[in-house]
């Protein structure tokens, strides 16, 4: 089958194949053929090394298909179904599973870490991002990491829902839990960013700021449902206009940078929540002072992969899809085949696309 392989970090292109084969379907194992797969920023930190990750690799983590093959012990799936991918499995008895953030289930990821369900070349092993690697024709996951939905849903609007809708939409309606009437600030317009703004406009914030140093996105970020928008160094004209000077009652980051952080904690309100939306470096650190964080009365919260349990949330983000309440094919820029690849990822470093959208037959 064919695929996109990635040998060593930093490299400047993706080795577009087609000799690659998976590994057997084990008993609580899925095999699902990709049928649509997003070009997401963490693919871009995973081949940079900002997000680390085995080598070789098949980049891809946002992704639908249809179930072709299923374990004996799998009973959730079956083949023919339609599911979106969920990139972080959750085993169901570790500790953050009991207490139900099964978001933070460290289990299938770090077992993505070891075991290599890909072969090249004849014989070479490679792994996939996050345990999958949606660039591929086919890949195999652990079941709980293929979620049944709808099949009316379209595969382009399904793959989108398996990161990038949920970690924003989530950050607004699971992390934040976005009162209605509330005022709602969002430093970063790119794909996760317009999601944050959908789940802060479907939670019913009357005032929603986008911010984004790139004007050209702006206007979609008024499609999708931010009410104003602004570049950072305009911000405190925002604030005096729109809160008074007061602040917002949430800010979110959903840029993956220190300064984008604090751009959210200047955006916010005392006694408001900031939540940190964005993957970044370890090496980042965030300028906080002690004086701040307890006088200002602020909340720092972090929301990885929107808080969410996809068993709950990948349906109902697909049924908001079909009911017209959540706008999916705005955030398509582009639809790409798997031998454009090594364009996408040069598009996507640019800052001027938001969701490329591989197709496959």
């Amino acid at each position: 089958m064919r695929g996109a392989l990635l040998h060593a970090v930093g490299d400047d292109k993706l080795d577009i194949r087609d000799d690659l084969s998976l590994t057997p379907v084990g008993p609580g194992d899925v095999r699902v053929k990709i049928r649509a797969t997003g070009v997401c920023h963490s693919d871009l930190s995973a081949m940079s090394g900002m997000l680390p990750q085995p080598l070789p690799l098949i980049p891809g983590h946002e992704g639908a298909g249809e179930v072709v093959e299923v374990g004996d012990n799998v009973s959730s799936v079956q083949p023919g179904d339609h599911v979106i991918i969920n990139w972080t499995p959750a085993c169901g008895d570790c500790p953050n599973c009991i207490v139900g953030q099964p978001f933070l289930c460290m289990t299938y990821v770090m077992r993505g870490f070891m075991e290599s369900r890909f072969v090249y070349g004849g014989e070479s092993t490679a792994f996939g991002m996050a345990g999958c690697g949606t660039w591929a024709e086919e890949i195999v996951v652990p079941w709980q990491g293929a979620i049944k939905v709808d099949a009316s849903i379209p595969y382009e609007a399904a793959a989108l829902i398996g990161c990038g809708i949920t970690t924003g939409v989530g950050a607004a309606l699971n992390t934040a839990k976005v009162r209605p009437g509330s005022t709602v600030a969002v430093v970063g317009c790119g794909g996760v960013g317009l999601s944050v703004i959908q789940g802060a406009r479907i939670s019913g914030a009357t005032t929603i700021l986008a911010i984004d140093p790139l004007e050209s996105k702006h206007a979609l970020a008024k499609k999708v449902g931010a009410t104003h928008a602004c570049t950072p160094d305009q911000l405190m004209d925002a604030l005096g206009e729109l809160t008074a000077g007061q602040g917002f009652d949430y800010g979110f980051e959903v840029v993956g940078k220190s300064q984008a952080i604090m751009t959210a904690w200047q955006a916010t309100r005392r006694g408001g929540d900031v939540i940190v939306v964005g993957a970044g470096a370890m090496d980042d650190q965030v300028p906080f002072n002690a004086f701040s964080l307890l006088f200002e009365g602020k909340n720092l919260l972090s929301s990885l992969y929107g808080g969410s349990d996809v068993r709950r949330d990948f349906p109902k983000f697909a049924r908001l899809y079909a009911s017209g309440q959540l706008d999916l094919d705005s955030m398509i820029s582009a639809r790409i085949k798997l031998a454009d690849l090594n364009d996408a990822v040069t598009a996507l470093k640019s800052g001027e696309v938001l969701r490329q959208i591989v197709l496959l037959d």
